[in-house]
Formats: structure tokens, sequence, C-alpha cells
């Protein structure tokens, strides 16, 4: 046993071995590196050259200057631009900076490398992912043992049985060599030379490395590096990186009073694992759920900035990362903490809503001074303070974002039945949200409009990427927004005004469908085959379709079919990730499961991370290149969840979507809407026992999967069966079991 583990390393855990990264030679790319995180810190452990990496990066490491030229853009100025045809002036100042300047950005922190001829050959790499412990085994005996700390901020890594010196080496990022950098573009990335900081300093002991970098304006990080000698051709190193603030680590007579933290680290990954799990019978996709929900783990903390492209895995090759590392909230912060409410880390999705709270200042400073109106909207593409960075402004400076990231609040809400939550963020965020929409809509012909409508990266940047009729992106998000608004109003107190909101939201024309389906916008066929799903937002994830009504069901089936007729050749990997929760809202579970298979095989890297393109050289998609966003590895998880078990249309349903040959299914402790916690399982293709847990009390509307049932926990005679729905009242803490009666 490694001095670094000197307990026991057994402990509760979903995931089984087969669901660990497990290797035979270190990864030659950092893309392929073995991850570890604890939503503060991360690393990537491959080989670049001869020597063992380990690529080292903080969440909050931002050059946060300002975007220059954004802040002269002015949403009636670009209405007036688009009406008349002059749209180069609106990219001039609107995108053109995003890929002319190098910051604001995400930035990367240092490396540590070891040389592998003193260490010997390479045996075995793996990772276990129920306690995020990556041990390298070397054909001489070595091991290399490394983890972040689930709750402190500091990494430990230990070697064993070696006999040589092994001294890490600091490897910093080439923020100044002498030159200018060379320009790139947003997805290879721009040259880090190019941000303009001052040389780092390093000083160096005998027992530690310290790294002083000075970044924009007065601001700066540190890493420190510090290792133990011990008997036993045995050492033990631990490192941390600090933004804006000394590095420091514990002394050594602190290090053995209790071996690097291993049992708090332990506890935390046990309660992580014991809050949920799926047993599903296709192996690939039962494995890629639990690397995806490992990495859920690694970066999403309650205290932490919210999951950015890369999170806390900035790219290791030389340049700042795609995109810039930043918040994209046109679809990849969203559907990166989808898996986190049914997958029931409550604790973990409250990072997003505890920054987007922090922010809010800020990001009303920015509404007033774009839209030039009062409330509250959220630039698209934005600083870890909130600030816009531009881009495609289309999504970038789009109008409905907020309403987007207003169901994060509600359904933070929806998930926990927190009251005080509900009236202390919930009710004040969605309430300026909607006066913002209130106040930005005009009313045509005794409708409301917005002045311009677009849907993300439709069109791309061109001038016809905007309508000036609403695209069902804009008009779902803004329908969806005053219903939430409606019920958040009522039940936080607010009952005389739940009026108001249905006379606005009644002042919104209906969806745009045809034949084909959702339509782009009115009058705009989905017309060749695009990576967003976002006019079928009123599918998935907002819930405003739904299949039990007869003609909704035609109208998401003909969506679907419009989809399969244009292919998936101009689609990423989160395209199949995203329909395949689309599918499983339309019980089609075949489908769904087709498209995560080919999520899986065909769009991550070896160590799981989703990498965009088709890296089977376009077999199911003209994309081929390989920028690391998360995006598609959390929305796979959520399309297995949405498979297993559904609970946004007032009602709890288990095992909607399970594909025809999927013979034995179960899950436990799943969280629905009402803050139910739903245990299921299938047996031979028949579903046999479902236990809910009511955590907050309430009423209880299931649909149960099978004719006949025998129920504990509750008095028959209190349950009503109306179309099918079991409706029941129920106490905080109550559990009820209902069991296949097979009558």
């Amino acid at each position: 046993m490694p001095l670094l583990l000197l307990i026991s390393i057994n402990i509760f855990a979903q995931p089984k071995p087969q669901h660990d990264l497990v290797f035979d030679t270190l990864a030659k790319r950092w893309d392929e590196g073995i991850p570890l995180g604890n939503g503060w810190l991360g690393a990537l452990i491959w080989q670049k050259d001869n020597k063992l990496r380990m690529s080292l990066d903080r969440v909050d490491l931002w050059d946060d200057r300002p975007m220059p030229e954004i802040d002269k853009l002015k949403f009636k100025w670009v209405v007036e631009k688009v009406k008349m045809n002059q749209y180069d002036s609106v990219q001039k100042i609107g995108d053109q900076p995003y890929e002319k300047y190098p910051a604001p950005t995400k930035i990367p922190g240092a490396a540590l490398e070891f040389d592998l001829t003193k260490i010997g050959k390479v045996k075995k790499v793996s990772l276990d992912i129920s306690n995020g412990l990556s041990v390298i085994e070397f054909e001489n005996g070595v091991k290399f043992n490394n983890y972040i700390h689930a709750t402190r901020q500091v990494g430990y890594f230990g070697f064993e049985n070696t006999n040589e010196d092994l001294i890490p080496e600091l490897i910093i990022p080439n923020y100044n060599t002498g030159n200018n950098g060379k320009a790139g573009n947003s997805v290879s990335g721009q040259s880090p030379e190019r941000l303009g900081y001052e040389k780092g300093t390093i000083k160096k002991g005998i027992d530690y490395i310290l790294y002083h970098q000075p970044t924009w304006k007065d601001n700066y990080y540190e890493v420190l590096i510090k290792w133990y000698k011990f008997p036993g051709k045995r050492i033990v190193g631990e490192w941390t990186i600090t933004n804006n603030q000394p590095a420091s680590l514990p002394a050594l007579n602190v290090l053995l009073k209790e071996p690097t933290g291993w049992p708090s680290h332990i506890d935390w990954w046990n309660d992580y694992w014991k809050r949920s799990s799926v047993s599903i019978p296709d192996s690939i996709l039962e494995r890629q759920y639990y690397l995806d929900m490992y990495k859920f783990g690694c970066v999403a903390r309650s205290n932490t900035p919210p999951i950015s492209l890369q999170a806390i895995w900035t790219a290791d090759d030389g340049r700042l990362p795609p995109w810039k590392g930043d918040f994209h909230h046109d679809l990849n912060t969203e559907l990166s903490y989808w898996p986190g409410y049914s997958g029931n880390h409550l604790d973990l999705t409250e990072g997003f809503t505890n920054w987007l709270w922090k922010v809010k200042d800020e990001n009303k400073k920015w509404t007033k001074q774009y839209f030039e109106i009062d409330g509250l909207n959220v630039p698209g593409v934005t600083t870890i303070s909130g600030k816009p960075m531009g881009g495609w402004i289309q999504y970038s400076m789009s109008p409905t974002t907020s309403a987007w990231l207003a169901q994060h609040f509600y359904w933070q809400w929806k998930y926990s039945k927190d009251k005080v939550f509900l009236k202390e963020r919930v009710y004040p965020y969605i309430s300026e949200v909607a006066h913002f929409i209130e106040q930005l809509t005009e009313s045509d012909s005794g409708l409301r409009k917005l002045p311009l409508s677009s849907t993300p990266e439709y069109n791309d940047n061109n001038i016809r990427a905007w309508f000036l009729d609403w695209t069902n992106y804009d008009l779902a998000l803004v329908k969806y927004l005053f219903d939430i608004t409606r019920e958040v109003y009522f039940f936080s107190g607010h009952e005389n005004t739940t009026r108001f909101w249905d006379n606005i939201r009644n002042n919104f024309q209906k969806l745009n469908y045809d034949t084909s389906g959702l339509t782009i916008a009115v009058n705009q066929q989905l017309e060749h085959s695009h990576r967003h799903q976002n006019h079928l937002l009123a599918i998935h994830p907002l819930g405003l379709l739904n299949v039990e009504d007869s003609a909704q069901k035609t109208i998401i089936e003909n969506s679907l079919k419009r989809i399969e007729k244009l292919g998936t050749r101009q689609w990423v990997g989160y395209s199949f990730t995203w329909i395949a929760s689309i599918y499983a809202r339309a019980q089609n579970g075949d489908s769904a499961a087709i498209n995560l298979k080919r999520f899986a095989t065909n769009f991550v890297s070896s160590n799981s991370f989703h990498l965009n393109g088709d890296q089977k050289g376009g077999e199911y998609s003209d994309f081929t290149y390989r920028p690391f966003v998360l995006d598609g590895n959390f929305s796979f998880a959520q399309g297995i969840h949405e498979m297993l078990l559904q609970s946004h249309k007032d009602f709890i349903e288990v095992f909607p979507a399970i594909p025809r040959e999927w013979k034995n299914v179960s899950f436990k402790t799943l969280r629905a809407e009402g803050a139910f916690l739903i245990s299921a399982k299938k047996e031979n293709g028949v579903a046999m026992e479902v236990k809910i847990r009511s955590e907050a009390g309430g009423i209880l509307r299931i649909k149960l999967p099978f004719k006949t049932w025998i129920n504990t926990g509750i008095d028959r005679s209190l349950i009503k069966v109306i179309n099918g729905i079991a409706e029941m009242k129920t106490t905080k803490g109550h559990t009820i079991i209902f069991k296949n009666a097979f009558e």
C-alpha cells in the first residue's frame, strides 16, 4: 500500500472496474490523458516526448480584461442595420474582436514532468473512477499514484519502489518567449505570447518549486509543488495553484498526521456515488455514462464558477483554449448541468445558479447598456465575471439567453422544493428576466414579437441568421419563461399578479410548425443538416410539447422525421446526445440509444472526452476536427436519465423510453421534479418494482409501469387513479413502494 493511501480504499461505489480507464501505455496527447479534478483544480496525465507529464489547471485562471469595442454595440442599431441589409458594420464590432484579440480568455496553469528514462517502461495506466485515483505501473515495479483531493485545493502524487531521485520539472506556459506569438483563431486557439504578460519567476529549493506569473493588470497566479522522501524508496508530493493569493501547502508534520487527507477525499466520492446509479444492458453506453458522471464530479461544486467549455482541463498544446474556454450560454453551460438535477446532485448544480446570481449586477449593467431597457438578460458568451465577449452576436447577445438560464433557477427549486431558495433567488431572478422580455417585445397586430429573432448558429454569422419574425428557439423560450414566471409568482406568495403574466403569455403566437414539424422560424423550414437542435427546444428541455397530446405528438414525430431525412453530416458530438433526449421525450428508446451509441463510439477520445468531430474519419459527420468541450459528455448522461425517468409533464414516468432489446434495467434514487427520489427495476422485460421517497412531502402523481400492483407505505384507499396516473398525498420522508401484482 503506497504512503498516499494508508487506509483501505474499499468504499461503496456504483461504478464497476469495467467502467474504469485502463491502458497499457501513456497517452501521447493531452486530450487523451487521465483526467483528475475537484471543481477548482484539474490535471491530465499523459506522455510528451520522453517525459511523464501532468498538465495542471485551475478553474478561475482567467484573463478577464474587457473585450475591446464591444460596448459600442446597441441592439436598436443592430436592428436598424439588419433591416437596411448592412451587416458588415455590425460584424466589425460584434464579432471581429472575438477573433482578433487573444483576451479575454481562460488561461493555462503549468505542467509537471518526470523523466521516463529514470523511471522505466510503462506496464499499466489506470484510473479508478470510484475514487479518482490514478495509478501508473512500470515494468520494474515502480508505481506512480495521483489524485486531487475532492474538497481541498491540493493535488497529490507519489512514487513507490523507486531507486531514482525523481525531482519534478516545472513547465510553464509560453507567455513570454521573446516574441509576439502567432495569431490563431477561436477554434485552434491563440498564442499565449499575445497576452503580453511579464515573465514569470521561479524559485527552487531542495524540496519545492514556486512559480509566480503576473497576468493582466495587477493580477497573478502561483503554482507550488513540494515533495518529501521517505524510507522504503518512496516519494510523496503535493501541488496547488492559487489565484491572486500566495500559494502555500501543509507542512510535513501535518501531512504525516493525516496522510494527504485520503479519508475525507474518500468520504466525498463515497457520498457522490451513493446519490444515484443506473444499470443498463448496453456495456458501451453504461461505461460512457459512468465516465461522464465521474467527470461531472470532477468539474462541479457549489462554490466554483460554472462549467465552462473545458472547465478545469485547459488545452495543453502551447495555445490558448478553443473558443477561449469561455462560458457559452447558447447551449454549452445548459447542457453541462442537465444530468445533475435528475442525477440527484443538486449540491453541484447549485454552483451554476450561485454564479449567475453573483454576476447578476454585471449582467444587468450590460442589459441596460446594450438593450437600453431595465431588467435582466445575460450575454450568450461571457467572461468569468459575466462580461460580454461578443462573437456571433445572434447568440452571443441574444435577447432570450436569460430565459433559458432562468430554467436552471426553476429546476433548482422544482427538484428540491426549497421554499427559501424559491423566495430569495428564484422569484427575484425570474422576475427581472420576465420584466426585461416584457419591455423588449413589441405589440404587432395584438401579438408580441421581438424586434429581431434568431436561432443559434443557423446560417452561421451572416445576415440570413436574423429573422424579422419569431424563430422557434426564441419563441419557445419566452413562452416557457412566462409559464414558469406565473408558477413562481404563485408559489412565492404573489398570487394576485399571476393574471398579469397569463395575459402576457397569451399574447405570443403559437409555435411555428408545418408538415415538416417544428420549423426554424415563421415560413422557414429546417433546410439542411445542422449541429444545433435549438428549433426543437420546445420538446426538450422545455417540455412545451408532449406525446400525450395527439396533435403535439404528430408535430414531434414530423420534426424527427425531418431531422432523419436531412441526416447528420453537419452534426457534432453534442448533436447526437441532445437528439437522444428529444427521442426519449418522443418515447422512442431505440433511436435514443442509437444516437448515444454513435456518440460514444465516434465522438469521444480514448479517455472519454467529447472531441466535437467524428474521430472515425467522417462516418457520421463531415466535422472531423477534435476541439474538446464537455457539453456532449454531460448531455450524454442526461440522455440515459431521460430514457429511464421523466417528470416534466406534471407526473412522473419510469422507463418512458427503453429500447426493445433492454430486458433488464434498473436505477436507484434518480431525482424527479417535486423532490421525489425514484428507484425502479425491470427484469426479463417486465417492470417489477417502483420505490418513491418523498423528500419534501406534497402531492405525488406517477404513471406506474404495470396494470395491477401491490403497495406498501400508504393505504390503498388514499390512492386515486385517473387516466392511468396514480395520485396520492405524501409527507416529508415518506417512502412508498409499488410492486407488480402480475394479474
